[in-house]
């Protein structure tokens, strides 16, 4: 019998409560981001969930959420891998702006598209830009060409579902049971591929900060359900302000 997967986004980030485009700049959790992580951990302990070995991307925001997780539920001793497939989807040169701010300037429309479409990224980083990961030392090791300027959601899938099948799978099918805390984008790419969800429908799919979702899978590692864990208003909250990012203030 396959392992149970847990995934959560990193809890609330300082640019999160900014509402700025953040992708793969480093940036930590807010005070709020920080407790919403310990809840996290509070509601796995709710359902008895003690997860052998945990994946993280290379983004602080999500390893500081992991470290307060396995604080809370007394396992600081779990085996951790950190891998930059993980990392959010690069937003490009919207890295840094206002998502507000930005719908005034190009328009909800174009946003949106930029945000949520399928395979549509944002405008891309020059290589000589100083944001480019290529100059951020824990890329050393990374092949440049492997690097993104900018992403879609269906190029994070395309780096996130590699590592899936080379290192979480294989966890999940020796019988343990696997937490994964990432970011917005490479956990929807997760999701589209555990629920073999349409495009049009992981467009419209939002996940908050710091609220695990909890898959139960089969043998082939295929979905049996999935749900979120904790207040089912407050989740619904959670996800509608995810969506309204962008609006018009």
């Amino acid at each position: 019998m396959s392992g149970k997967l847990i995934l959560i986004r990193h809890g609330q980030s300082t640019w999160n409560l900014e509402n700025l485009f953040t992708g793969w700049h480093d940036v930590d959790l807010s005070d709020l981001g920080r407790q919403e992580a310990a809840q996290a951990g509070r509601e796995m302990q709710k359902e008895g969930l003690a997860p052998a070995i945990a994946f993280t991307s290379v983004l602080k925001r999500a390893i500081r959420t992991l470290w307060i997780i396995l604080d809370t539920t007394d396992r600081m001793w779990l085996p951790v891998e950190r891998d930059w497939r993980l990392n959010e989807r690069h937003y490009g040169a919207l890295q840094g702006l206002n998502k507000a701010q930005t719908v005034e300037k190009h328009g909800e429309a174009q946003v949106k598209i930029w945000r949520r479409s399928y395979d549509i990224p944002p405008p891309a980083l020059s290589l000589d830009d100083p944001r480019h990961p290529r100059f951020d030392p824990r890329y050393a090791d990374v092949d440049p060409k492997l690097l993104p300027a900018t992403e879609s959601l269906k190029d994070t899938l395309a780096r996130v579902q590699p590592f899936w099948q080379s290192r979480i799978a294989p966890e999940l099918a020796a019988g343990k049971d696997v937490m994964v805390v990432a970011h917005g984008n490479s956990l929807r790419a997760l999701v589209k591929m555990l629920d073999r969800m349409s495009e049009s429908d992981i467009v419209e799919f939002n996940i908050p900060t710091g609220i695990p979702i909890l898959y139960e899978l089969d043998e082939r590692l295929q979905s049996r359900g999935r749900r979120f864990l904790g207040d089912a208003q407050a989740i619904a909250a959670a996800q509608d302000a995810v969506r309204r990012q962008a609006e018009k203030k």
